[in-house]
């Protein structure tokens, strides 16, 4: 009968990455957030390129945080996209008149 846990005494292959057997050193901690730097190109839009602007602000957030910007963006952009289906002037009259 062999106590010993299963792969005990097994080798393991070096993946080249230190084992981590402890809480995180803090050197170990992830980086900051940092701007992506994707360039964002103005669509001659003011609505539109302010919104895509806004997702700017999800360079200073932790990930966690990214979407409630993207949901913001989104949603913004999807009410300027309905806005250009709306028809111009006033509502069509009704064919019913009291």
């Amino acid at each position: 009968m062999n106590d010993a846990a299963p792969g005990a005494g097994t080798p393991q292959p070096d993946t080249g990455e230190p084992e981590h057997t402890g809480p995180r050193a803090p050197d170990d901690a992830p980086a900051p957030p940092a701007p992506l730097d994707v360039p964002r190109t103005p669509t001659g839009h003011p609505e539109v390129d302010a919104h895509v602007e806004r997702l700017a602000d999800a360079d200073h957030l932790a990930t966690d945080g990214h979407l409630e910007v993207y949901e913001d963006v989104h949603r913004g952009l999807r009410d300027a996209l309905t806005a250009l289906d709306a028809r111009p002037g006033p509502p069509p009259e009704h064919a019913h008149r009291s």
